[in-house]
């Protein structure tokens, strides 16, 4: 009878156990991932559907791609793909210079940051960009704000040096080389019309920061006080990092290392393109239209979502491919997903490896350096508020 009382107490102790693990689980399913994982299904119907429209209005031959991945020349490829890491090599140099006032590092000591960084963003998503500047603060003892500030600086220097050498590359090329020559001409205008507005707005915020900041909360704050806070932090960020530029050479030095990093990646563009030798138009693409694929990746890439993100990429830059240049869509298909191995998922078993040499859970540091990023902004509001 005793026995069966202690079994009894023993069971109702365990399922409530259970109830609490499972109460637990509910509670850390947060709105934030179902929202995410709402937007994925629908990104999913979405792919179906398209691909249910087009199987039956567009030919294509399994046969045939794999003929155009037999005949490609693979040593274009691995020069390619020698590209992109040699990017990441100075991207990891570009990172040590960035904060060699506040505390110097071997040049190629953050290489290990910048490649486990970009493994997660590879098969996370960007919800894994925080993840280089939170290592970066980890290995360097340097505060997270200063380099999450570092963060949006390289940034600036990526977008205008791919924007320098997309518009020099356009508006050099030869007449009669582009398809919609004027429609290029003015997007290429344009952006390097953005580009210098870009460079003289930063020289500004870096010899004046704290009035930009103070003026655009004024202003914005007109609209929204919440809003005027927000842009007014963002600048104070972004004088922080700029803070890491005091002179005119350490801008040179860095604007020529982010403008040689990009200069490799597209190379690596472009060698990848030229190795489908048996087609035509990719076997003979110039540098002027290899830019074209070029930037059409880079707006695929910008909203990345794990493993359906490799998916809509390869058909946006194939799609780009057959529109701008007549490619058949095998050819394509097979070329954009070789540009999507090279330049975006080839550092991925680096990556790994790398991780667990250095004991990182990439799950988990995208975890904490998301919390950290949050806490950060918590942290910047309470301090407006006070």
């Amino acid at each position: 009878m005793r026995s069966s009382r202690r079994r009894a107490r023993w069971l109702h102790c365990r399922g409530r156990r259970s109830d609490q693990r499972a109460v637990a689980f509910l509670r850390s399913l947060d709105l934030k991932s179902k929202r995410n994982w709402i937007v994925v299904a629908v990104l999913l119907a979405a792919v179906a559907l398209l691909v249910v429209y087009g199987r039956h209005r567009i030919h294509f031959s399994w046969h045939v791609f794999v003929e155009q991945l037999r005949q490609a020349e693979w040593g274009r490829i691995l020069l390619a793909l020698g590209s992109i890491y040699l990017g990441y090599v100075l991207r990891s140099a570009r990172w040590a210079l960035l904060i060699r006032h506040n505390k110097k590092v071997p040049l190629l000591s953050l290489l290990g940051t910048q490649v486990i960084g970009f493994t997660a963003v590879a098969l996370i998503g960007r919800v894994a960009d925080p993840v280089r500047p939170y290592l970066v603060s980890r290995k360097t003892g340097l505060p997270l704000s200063s380099q999450v500030a570092v963060y949006i600086v390289e940034r600036l220097f990526d977008a205008g040096s791919m924007a320098l050498i997309f518009c020099s590359v356009i508006l050099l090329a030869p007449s009669g080389s582009l398809p919609h020559p004027e429609i290029i001409r003015k997007a290429s205008y344009t952006a390097l019309a953005t580009t210098i507005a870009g460079g003289l707005f930063l020289l500004v915020v870096r010899f004046s920061g704290s009035a930009v900041a103070s003026f655009s909360e004024k202003a914005f704050g007109t609209v929204s006080r919440k809003l005027g806070n927000a842009v007014g932090d963002k600048i104070r960020t972004f004088h922080t990092g700029l803070d890491t530029l005091r002179s005119f050479s350490d801008f040179g030095v860095i604007l020529g290392t982010s403008l040689v990093m990009w200069g490799l990646i597209a190379l690596s563009y472009l060698e990848t393109t030229r190795a489908f030798v048996a087609s035509p138009q990719l076997a003979h693409m110039t540098i002027a239209q290899c830019m074209l694929l070029m930037a059409s990746s880079m707006v695929a890439s910008g909203f990345q979502l794990p493993i359906i993100g490799w998916f809509t990429q390869i058909g946006l830059v194939a799609a780009a491919m057959s529109g701008f240049f007549g490619v058949a869509p095998e050819p394509a298909t097979g070329c954009a997903a070789t540009l999507l191995l090279v330049t975006f998922l080839g550092i991925v078993p680096v990556g790994l490896i790398w991780a667990r040499f250095d004991h990182v859970s990439l799950k988990s540091v995208t975890r904490e350096s998301g919390h950290a990023e949050e806490g950060l902004a918590q942290s910047s509001a309470s301090t407006q508020e006070a």
